[in-house]
């Protein structure tokens, strides 16, 4: 296996720009100049693309920037130790030391275990302090080698487990990427509890996998602490327990303090607990210190991401059974496919089918084929919604109830609305029922069959017999509403999304219009002219616009942006054609007050002018690849490069008045 660090991937004492996105880019040509990784600009939008979720300082002059990469494909750790220190979003100030770990995609774990051992080592003062006073960068390549080489490998839980009696805590710590805070936050952690004198079991969750926590230890344990910016898996288990909740990088800036307050909870008969065994002040047992408006956007985003591979699979197979079948397939489909194999290929004259293409009894099989698979994906859209949203909300045991309720919601004639209620309600149930108090030999049966049970039984009751009818009316006049737009209202209605679509780039406003588009286009699919399918148009040409237009700008007027920055414009080119709006993050992360305005303007203009032009889309996703899935090609091609010369002049424009970035020289790599 490849060393972890090398000489050549350390820079001690080094200017290398004055705020985190520059040293992110002079550390990514670092490593990429080092022949770790093939593509610099992939490295630098992974990393960026971290950071937007999160800034990554620490307490103590320490910054971690990380990610998994495709670009890498051994485990590689650079160093810098600057001079002067820059802001990484640290509380306590800038940072002088800088870590930059890339992961490989999908790396083996053994090499997750080793970057496992340098996160935890990132907490130990000794450690750090050693890299302070290095004089080499061979000192530091032995300073490093020293931890991930020899040290320990933490205490298992069955050994802690079966350390002394005392006050005993146990942990749950996860971050989005897994393989730095993770680990970090479970090293302080139990440095935090070992000074409190504690007995503390930590299950980290990150990408080295996760070895669940025994049984026993979470029985004997008097609190649960869940440092997790992610969803803690198979909370279930510790069911009952008073809960500490909080962000990963919480107990790496105060393990003290949150320990402390475990204890507390310990012995308070009112604190917050797991599964509803106590309520905290936003009513939820496993959500302390979560806002509602947090927990909203929780429960829908996760019940929408899971959602969207069922659309994205179901959407384009369709638009392929299309392009081989003729739209006339939806009718004949069943047919074909009941009569027919691949071996007894269909008459097209005897099915009703007036063409398919190059007039080919096998193209038309195919394209019933795919059509057929497509529509049964879509088929799971709303369930899918309605069992994610439940999940959100009780963990595993709602996915049943949910999964149910969203098929009521079908049945019904509610669609989409009556999945996310019907989720919500599922999820809700099951949450109540899982708080009920049980005794010890009947809580294996809790989450397998009384949870669902009652959860599907209470829940499917309130929608069929009590909400059936008003939820069938609101979808009706939805529908309804969505048929009558033309003219004004429907471009109106397209700049909203246009304007949706660019603001956060992939967050939450982006993925509700996504959502919007995707869920309409579920039942219209199939149809030869829905507003839905208008609406699916106008929301994939406005989320291609940014990254479009940001790298335009950079070829356009290249002085405007920095040496990285142009990287990433090559690299948005694909991106942007490929309906991937988060090409433009690292635009905009660096340069948020001229660039978000810029591309929202875009996307709004071709968001318009798609409706306005009457561009229909049968695919989820694709861009510019699913061409073949749009009715109003020109229309479609002029509303996307409108938009992108809005957006790219409209950047330009803002980045040339008063800005100083047009005299920047270019960043020298050291």
């Amino acid at each position: 296996m490849a060393e972890l660090i090398t000489p050549d991937l350390v820079r001690l004492d080094a200017d290398l720009g004055a705020d985190k996105e520059t040293v992110i880019a002079a550390l990514a040509a670092v490593v990429t100049d080092a022949g770790r990784a093939e593509d610099v600009s992939v490295l630098q939008r992974d990393l960026l693309a971290r950071e937007a979720k999160a800034a990554t300082g620490m307490k103590d002059g320490i910054a971690i920037p990380h990610c998994r990469t495709e670009t890498v494909s051994v485990p590689t750790v650079a160093f810098a130790r600057l001079a002067p220190s820059v802001d990484f979003g640290a509380k306590d100030g800038p940072a002088e030391l800088v870590f930059l770990i890339a992961a490989p995609e999908g790396g083996g774990n053994t090499h997750l275990q080793i970057l496992t051992k340098l996160a935890r080592a990132l907490v130990k003062p000794a450690f750090t302090d050693a890299l302070r006073t290095a004089a080499t960068p061979a000192e530091v390549v032995s300073i490093v080698g020293g931890v991930v080489e020899d040290s320990p490998a933490p205490e298992s839980a069955e050994e802690k487990a079966a350390a002394p009696a005392g006050r005993r805590l146990v942990a749950v710590t996860s971050c989005p990427t897994g393989i730095a805070h993770t680990y970090m936050a479970a090293e302080a952690l139990e440095a935090a509890a070992g000074r409190a004198g504690v007995q503390i079991a930590v299950e980290t969750q990150g990408s080295a996998g996760s070895k669940p926590l025994p049984r026993a230890t979470i029985d004997a344990a008097d609190a649960v602490i869940f440092a997790a910016d992610v969803g803690v898996r198979d909370r279930v288990r510790f069911a009952g327990k008073p809960v500490v909740t909080s962000g990963v990088k919480r107990p790496i800036d105060d393990g003290d303090a949150m320990i402390a307050e475990a204890l507390r909870y310990a012995d308070d008969p009112g604190a917050p607990r797991v599964e509803g065994g106590g309520h905290d002040e936003t009513g939820g047992a496993t959500t302390a210190g979560e806002s509602w408006g947090g927990r909203v956007r929780r429960v829908l985003m996760t019940g929408v991401s899971y959602m969207i591979p069922f659309v994205a699979a179901g959407g384009l197979l369709i638009a392929l059974g299309f392009l081989l079948g003729g739209y006339e397939i939806t009718g004949p489909a069943d047919q074909i496919l009941a009569e027919n194999t691949i071996f007894n290929l269909p008459d097209l004259g005897d099915v009703g089918l007036e063409h398919a293409l190059f007039d080919s009894a096998l193209a038309a099989y195919l394209g019933a084929l795919l059509f057929k698979l497509g529509a049964l994906s879509f088929g799971f859209l709303v369930p899918a919604l309605a069992g994610y949203i439940a999940y959100a909300i009780a963990d595993r045991p709602g996915i049943a109830p949910g999964f149910v309720m969203g098929a009521v919601a079908g049945f019904i004639g509610a669609g989409f609305l009556g999945g996310i209620v019907g989720g919500v309600i599922a999820g809700l149930v099951a949450h109540w029922v899982a708080s009920f108090q049980v005794p010890s030999w009947a809580r294996g049966l809790m989450p397998v069959l009384v949870i669902p049970l009652v959860a599907t039984l209470v829940s499917g009751v309130i929608m069929v017999v009590v909400l059936a009818r008003p939820l069938g009316k609101l979808m009706e006049a939805l529908n309804d509403g969505l048929g009558s737009l033309s003219g004004g209202s429907a471009i109106v209605l397209g700049v909203i999304l246009g304007l949706m679509m660019a603001f956060d780039m992939g967050g939450p406003l982006n993925k509700v219009a996504y959502a919007f588009a995707t869920t309409g286009l579920g039942a219209a699919a199939t149809s030869s002219d829905a507003p839905e399918l208008k609406i699916m148009a106008a929301v994939m040409l406005a989320g291609m616009v940014p990254p479009l237009a940001l790298a335009l700008a950079t070829v356009v007027r290249p002085g405007l942006f920095t040496i990285p920055e142009r990287e990433n414009g090559k690299a948005a080119w694909l991106m942007g054609a490929s309906f991937i709006t988060e090409g433009a993050i690292p635009f905009a992360a660096a340069d948020p007050l001229r660039v978000i305005p810029s591309i929202m303007l875009g996307s709004a203009v071709t968001g318009g002018l798609a409706q306005a032009f009457d561009v229909s889309l049968r695919a989820p996703h694709g861009g510019v690849f699913v061409l073949f899935a749009v009715d109003g090609v020109l229309g479609f091609a002029i509303a996307l490069v409108a938009g992108v010369l809005v957006a790219a002049a409209s950047v330009i424009a803002l980045k040339s008045v008063g800005s100083a970035r047009a005299a920047e020289p270019e960043l020298v790599t050291v």
